[in-house]
């Protein structure tokens, strides 16, 4: 059976949860029109026009409803007889007529002719879709096609179809008709979708439509874009929708070493560009048949049997050798970068340095010194290095080729501006439409961030510690020295018991004892020496490494009119935007207790919101409380 794979811009229009009769209704012409064409019931021409003004003949709609069954792969090119007196064997449809014919979905008139280029009616279309189905004319009482009709309107096939049982089909009408069929149950009670399409059970039991199920089923790919790789896409790119990384694109931006996949019924092409260069360092399984690898310490599952080959001991590389993963849509090796550009350029922050065993490839095994890095990509590589002077919380670059890794330490360079209202310019300077963003503070694991994260604040010079442009002139890698705040951790300070003891010496004896609570867990905090002067209320706690704390402090209150998924409403009625991980509190009787935003979004609270510094440096409503009224 031909592999099929239903494009994103479909999948992403379907919602989950919709009953299936409602589901076909709710499907918009463009997406009707996408799944026939997927399930290849219903192709346009050359330019994908349907014609579907146009009145649509017996041959036509049984070729449909012969694309509609489960006999679609019993077709072949050519009949040795003719099905009807009027449909020799060099009709073009004389193969689709015979095999509807043999499965009992049409048959002739009075004269034994089958009036292949007569317009069909809507009566004879739904006769042939009710058979479909698994119904008999056994089923239906009284004179054709009464039964057939009612039946029609029960299972609500009529859904968005306007013309009369005796009225001529249009194609948009047939449309239509095979679109309902889809997600209409058989007579033995099953979805007809998962009856055509089995191993895929695309309508649950619930009669959703499972959306993933088809996101997920095979595209044409894994290929590599290499010099000319449009040839190995059959159909015209310029009338094609091009993806790269998740976003509309077009073809002239895919590059060399893209991993690409493709769909020629909706003329889709998805190209993706991560891949990652370092030493391969293990293989699992088994050398012989491995289907993941280890690559600058990182485990990465194999997708396709060409870099499983590749990977394996009868391939080109060796443990110890050093390789290019070229990885698909699901994070997976789609394929193995060639030697000749075997090339990578990262950016990060070292984050561990310790002495690490790697094996040789000879049986044996070595010890090196390494660093952890965490790159502007979110991901942390293992690299070996010969350098004694890298430690935890400096800036590097890797530069990953054939011949081996460099590791060399950054220097700061500083870019300062208001970023615009969607994140692609700070300042002056445009920002890649790919960027990598990570930021930092002090020992903390970095935080990945992406564009509109940014959007709209002013960048000081103190808040970046590093970018970098692309051939193109545009901002292509960011690290950041606290910009947003979101590395930090926020909740309820419980607990503020702050002493100052005047000792009989004079000296002044200072101990801070705070209690936090963070996401419902209580942390004591003993300070020496020192306080804060703090008080009881929502709290922001920065960290010096992911479990050291440096100190608390308090947030800055704000009353609040209302709150929704992602801002909240002043009573001053000014707009703030909350953090992604905005922490809700529940306050009565004294006590906090944790909640979240959908508990008191319906509810009858008074709130208040808690912020750590304003918008425009990347503040955010960290913490809100509601009181219930009473």
């Amino acid at each position: 059976m031909k592999k099929r794979f239903l494009s994103v811009l479909l999948a992403a229009a379907l919602a989950l949860g919709l009953a299936s009769a409602a589901l076909a209704a709710e499907l918009t012409e463009t997406e009707s029109a996408q799944l026939l064409a997927a399930l290849d019931i219903m192709v346009g021409d050359d330019k994908g026009d349907l014609a579907l003004d146009r009145t649509i003949t017996r041959a036509e709609f049984t070729k449909m409803a012969v694309a509609a069954s489960t006999s679609r792969d019993t077709v072949g090119d050519t009949v040795t007889v003719k099905p009807y007196p009027d449909v020799p064997q060099t009709h073009w449809a004389a193969s689709y007529i015979k095999v509807a014919t043999d499965m009992g979905l049409v048959q002739g008139d009075l004269s034994g002719l089958f009036n292949p280029d007569r317009e069909i009616t809507l009566a004879e279309g739904v006769t042939m879709v009710l058979r479909l189905l698994g119904y008999e004319d056994g089923d239906f009482a009284g004179t054709w096609p009464a039964g057939q009709m009612a039946q029609y309107r029960a299972l609500e096939l009529d859904e968005g179809i306007a013309c009369g049982q005796n009225d001529s089909m249009t194609r948009q009408d047939a449309q239509t008709l095979f679109t309902n069929l889809m997600f209409t149950k058989t007579k033995a009670g099953a979805y007809y979708l998962n009856v055509l399409e089995p191993d895929r059970d695309l309508v649950t039991a619930d009669g959703d439509f499972d959306r993933m199920a088809l996101i997920n089923s095979d595209m044409e790919g894994p290929l590599v874009a290499g010099r000319g790789w449009e040839a190995s896409i059959p159909f015209d790119l310029e009338d094609a929708v091009i993806y790269r990384n998740g976003k509309v694109s077009m073809a002239d931006a895919i590059q060399t070493q893209d991993v690409l996949y493709y769909s020629e019924i909706v003329r889709t092409v998805w190209a993706y560009s991560d891949k990652v260069t370092g030493l391969l360092e293990g293989r699992s399984p088994s050398a012989s048949s491995p289907t993941s690898v280890t690559v600058a310490g990182r485990t990465y599952a194999i997708e396709s049997m060409e870099a499983a080959y590749a990977l394996s001991d009868l391939g080109g590389y060796a443990i110890g050798d050093t390789v290019t993963l070229l990885l698909g849509r699901d994070g997976g090796v789609a394929a193995v970068g060639s030697a000749e550009e075997q090339e990578a350029l990262l950016y990060g922050v070292i984050t561990a340095v310790e002495d690490r065993t790697y094996d040789d490839g000879d049986g044996g095994s070595y010890t090196a010194r390494s660093v952890s890095m965490t790159a502007t990509d979110g991901n942390t590589y293992w690299y070996a290095v010969s350098d004694t002077y890298l430690d935890e919380g400096d800036m590097v670059q890797v530069v990953q080729s054939s011949g081996g890794v460099s590791v060399t330490r950054l220097s700061n360079t500083r870019i300062e501006g208001r970023v615009n209202s969607d994140g692609s310019k700070i300042g002056l300077k445009t920002v890649a439409a790919d960027v990598q963003i990570i930021d930092t503070y002090e020992a903390c694991t970095p935080l990945r961030i992406y564009p509109s994260r940014l959007a709209g604040m002013t960048l000081t010079k103190d808040m970046v510690r590093f970018y970098a442009l692309n051939e193109q002139g545009e901002i292509s890698h960011l690290i950041l020295n606290d910009a947003t705040g979101d590395i930090h951790q926020y909740g309820i300070l419980t607990t503020c018991d702050e002493q100052e003891i005047l000792q009989p010496n004079g000296d002044l004896t200072l101990t801070g004892t705070y209690v936090y609570d963070i996401g419902g867990q209580r942390t004591t905090l003993v300070v020496p020496d020192t306080i804060y002067r703090l008080k009881v209320g929502p709290c922001q706690v920065v960290l010096e490494s992911d479990t050291e704390v440096d100190r608390p402090y308090n947030l800055t209150e704000r009353k609040l009119n209302s709150v929704s998924d992602t801002f909240a409403v002043g009573t001053n009625n000014q707009t703030y935007k909350l953090s992604q991980s905005v922490v809700v509190y529940l306050y009565q009787n004294g006590i906090y207790r944790i909640s979240d935003l959908q508990h008191i979004l319906n509810g009858e609270y008074t709130l208040t919101g808690w912020y750590d510094k304003e918008q425009k440096d990347g503040g955010r409503i960290r913490v809100i409380v509601a009181r219930p009224v009473t």
